[in-house]
């Protein structure tokens, strides 16, 4: 055998060997002992990112409620069923805003899933009647709970304090679910609890010194909690349920309102129609405003990733724009 033939040999047999050690490489990854991501499922948008928020890249993070679908009306089809079966923490905010989740939960076969139901964790608001919210009574078989001050106000996240409680829990559970990851998941979470606590004390400064401490809402009522909070008057014509509908007494009181106390702005909402609002406003020629509940985005800003506290802040430019604060 000549020396020619010998160095091929050698080298076909050298690109052998480095093909089978490939081949054990990719096959070591392809059997590796790293764990799949967990998969977190929400139901509304605070949910969403507040959980988006504390997991970064750890961990699967999907909403069930479609971007752009006011979430009073949202009924889960067959596949999101089967997402909720498969994921490893479920998080809601309770039996009055999503109706639906108990009985899906009861009949689910997944036992390992971890659920986080906030409406067992807060104090819920519910129809104040020494305020002057005018609206007709929201009886619907999904409203039907029993509260000894009238119906559930179900918009808990729109109270920050709450938000906190909010973060924590979601913390808890992916602590649990992945302690890998844990000392990750509290860091972010004490950030993102920080950063609530710096909005929730912008709120208190920039609504302190108002023309007027009254905003009227062409809405459903959605912000009672905001209100209570930062100690606001907050009349709107709808209940609870965004299918309210004002009786004409109602629109009667609140245009009175508006026009006694000099308010320039009606506030209408996000997702929703502005109906009532542009009613409002051709009666009195009050401008209108755009208040948002954030439970959920429309596709363009679900799209452009906007975050909760940035929806926050804007309401609170029109908030101060609205009552005409310092």
């Amino acid at each position: 055998m000549n020396k020619k033939r010998l160095i091929l040999l050698f080298s076909v047999l050298v690109i052998i060997v480095a093909i089978f050690i490939v081949d054990i490489t990719n096959d070591d990854n392809n059997f590796s002992d790293k764990p799949e991501k967990i998969k977190i499922i929400t139901t509304i948008f605070p949910l969403y990112d507040f959980a988006k928020t504390i997991v970064g890249d750890n961990a699967d993070v999907s909403m069930l409620l479609p971007p752009g679908i006011e979430p009073h009306s949202f009924e889960p089809k067959p596949s999101d069923i089967i997402k909720i079966n498969k994921s490893d923490i479920f998080i809601y905010t309770g039996d009055f805003m999503e109706p639906w989740a108990k009985d899906i939960l009861d009949g689910l076969d997944n036992k390992s899933l971890h659920i986080v139901n906030f409406s067992d964790r807060l104090e819920l608001m519910g129809e104040d009647k020494e305020k002057e919210h005018h609206f007709e009574d929201v009886n619907t078989e999904k409203y039907e709970h029993e509260h000894e001050h009238g119906e559930i106000d179900p918009h808990i996240w729109l109270d920050f304090s709450n938000c906190q409680i909010i973060i924590d829990s979601i913390s808890n559970a992916l602590i649990k679910s992945d302690s890998a990851n844990s000392i990750f998941y509290a860091s972010e979470a004490e950030k993102l609890k920080n950063d609530l606590s710096i909005l929730d004390d912008n709120f208190k400064e920039g609504l302190n010194f108002c023309e007027t401490n009254t905003f009227i809402h062409g809405g459903h009522y959605a912000f009672g909690y905001l209100a209570k909070r930062y100690e606001l008057n907050y009349l709107t014509a709808q209940g609870f349920m965004p299918n309210s509908e004002p009786t004409v007494k109602d629109l009667i009181a609140l245009i009175e309102q508006l026009k006694e106390k000099e308010i320039k702005y009606v506030f209408y909402e996000e997702l929703l129609s502005p109906k009532i609002a542009k009613t409002i406003s051709s009666e009195t020629g009050a401008e209108l405003l755009l208040l948002n509940p954030a439970s959920n985005l429309s596709k363009k800003d679900f799209e452009n990733n906007i975050s909760f506290i940035a929806i926050m802040e804007k309401n609170l430019e029109n908030l101060k724009l609205g009552m005409q604060c310092q």
